[in-house]
């Protein structure tokens, strides 16, 4: 008898089963989670990638024209061009693409909206509501990208402004982007919620890999006479 209350107990009682309940619970924490950190302004993105590509790209700039030529104005020189130039073709390649963007997503609500009058589902006074709250800034990504080009490619030209000795100047504009590039590469894990170790190692050893093919090609060509 005792048994078979038990055997009914067990059977009236209702466990939930795996995936469901526990989903339910844990979806919205999971969803806002993702909301938080995917939702980040496009400004924070590009200044972050604008801030690695101005390291990488004007120190490789700066490291080759160091392969070729040891006296430090022509690595000085080298350095503030590539800056503004730099600095110049982020502000326009990333407004040019957050613009097409926002075209996009603003066509795609234009859309909706109107499906949404047509089928009579939502009132049109709340239609307009939290529909342009996240889309992205043009001119906001435009700027913050070329600002953080031009600091990024700050580090190696200030680190070869003051040291004379060809060898040491070399040295030092290495150890100057190391010391961004690993900066930067945490700072973007840390925002993004990546591990910090692999992102910085990835960001680091992709930079070191830039200035040294640079660095080698350029004196390999110098050294042809070309």
């Amino acid at each position: 008898m005792a048994a078979s209350q038990t055997s009914l107990n067990i059977d009236d009682a209702r466990f939930p089963l795996p995936g469901q309940d526990f989903e339910q619970q844990a979806t919205p924490e999971v969803e806002t989670k993702d909301f938080d950190y995917s939702k980040r302004s496009q400004w924070l993105r590009a200044a972050v990638l604008g801030a690695n590509d101005g390291l990488v790209s004007i120190g490789s700039l700066m490291m080759g024209v160091g392969a070729v030529k040891q006296d430090v104005e022509a690595m000085i020189l080298t350095g503030c061009a590539g800056l503004v130039a730099g600095a110049s073709s982020m502000a326009i390649g990333e407004f040019v693409s957050v613009q097409s963007q926002l075209d996009i997503e603003l066509a795609q609500i234009k859309r909706d909206k109107q499906l949404r009058r047509d089928s009579e589902e939502v009132p049109e006074e709340e239609e307009e509501e939290g529909e342009t709250a996240n889309l992205p800034s043009p001119t906001q990504a435009s700027a913050a990208s070329a600002i953080a080009f031009a600091l990024g490619a700050s580090v190696p030209v200030l680190a070869a402004s003051f040291i004379g000795q060809y060898k040491l100047r070399l040295g030092v504009v290495v150890a100057a982007v190391t010391v961004a590039l690993m900066a930067f590469g945490w700072l973007g894990a840390v925002l993004g919620k990546a591990p910090t170790v692999k992102s910085s190692l990835r960001v680091l050893i992709g930079g070191w890999f830039a200035m040294a093919i640079t660095f080698g090609l350029t004196k390999l060509i110098g050294s042809t006479g070309l």
